[in-house]
């Protein structure tokens, strides 16, 4: 990658060219998937990523294109800086989030745009350890595993030696690595994931306990929107009893069936009107199930719903 930077990525956009020529259109747009994927990692939000993607095309109209020799480069350097200020003021409003908060699940069934060469950094588990990194950590992360950038590449991004790039990155990796077990492999996540599913359809209470580990954690966001428990519950037991009440009160009319969300396998249940009322995710390792993410914000759902 030829290193091109934007120097100050919080500045505003240097005009408003709306005339640009098609050829500086198109190395946008060939790479806008790709911007969408790493703003999206970065943030956990479908709404935040794209005011990063715009942001970045607002720079690209503005800035002196002849003098960018890699477009590519450029768009991504500022994508990643943008994110990595975004990340500041999504933190201080997830500090004030009403109960747990979750990241923005999003339908990847079609490979929509984000831009991922790999499906690493897109499960729900990964996007809230990314969480706990500081933003240039979670930057290096991200362009290592998702996108595989090297550790020249990456250095170039965020302006530093290749020495601490890799450093950056190699912390981040560790720091993921210690805080969950090892995980499930794709195919054994959704053989847990419709086990689930299938104890879940018949009430079958016992058959849910037995996925479960001894210290299962239930993460639900309800994001102040509808009704959902504001803290975590942790375990097999509490989990049962609270997935019964569910299943009894809320989902007992719904339709429960699988899709793709995030890379991966996720229960989608939806009213009779085929309104999305929860999507849920697993995070299983040998020993079972050990963190279920329900997502039941209606505006973190929108990407499931109908179409009108």
């Amino acid at each position: 990658m030829t290193r091109d930077t934007a120097d100050n990525p919080s500045a505003p956009a240097a005009g408003s060219n709306t005339n640009v020529p098609d050829s500086d259109l198109a190395a946008f747009e060939d790479v806008r998937p790709r911007l969408f994927g790493l703003a999206y990692r970065m943030l956990g939000s479908v709404a935040e990523a794209e005011d990063v993607v715009q942001d970045a095309w607002l720079r690209w109209q503005g800035t002196d294109r002849r003098a960018v020799r890699n477009p590519a480069a450029f768009l991504t350097t500022t994508t990643t800086r943008l994110a990595i200020n975004a990340t500041t003021s999504a933190h201080a409003r997830r500090e004030t989030y009403i109960g747990p908060w979750l990241p923005e699940p999003v339908d990847t069934s079609a490979d929509p745009a984000l831009g991922a060469e790999r499906a690493e950094a897109l499960g729900m588990a990964v996007l809230l350890l990314l969480e706990k990194l500081g933003p240039t950590e979670r930057a290096a992360y991200v362009l290592r595993e998702a996108f595989g950038y090297s550790y020249r590449e990456i250095a170039d991004v965020l302006d530093t030696s290749e020495v601490n790039a890799r450093q950056v990155a190699r912390r981040a990796r560790e720091h993921l690595d210690s805080e969950r077990s090892a995980p499930a492999s794709p195919a054994q996540q959704r053989r847990l994931l419709e086990s689930f599913v299938a104890a879940a359809r018949v009430g079958d209470l016992d058959g849910l306990e037995r996925l479960l580990v001894d210290d299962v954690v239930v993460r639900p966001d309800g994001g102040g929107e509808v009704h959902a428990s504001r803290v975590e519950l942790v375990g097999a037991a509490r989990t049962v009893t609270f997935l019964d009440n569910i299943l009894r009160k809320y989902w007992q009319d719904s339709t429960l069936r699988i899709v793709e969300a995030n890379g991966g396998a996720a229960l989608l249940v939806t009213s009779d009107t085929g309104e999305p009322q929860a999507i849920v995710a697993l995070d299983g390792s040998d020993r079972g199930i050990e963190h279920v993410y329900i997502q039941v914000t209606p505006s973190k759902m929108r990407q499931f719903a109908p179409a009108a």
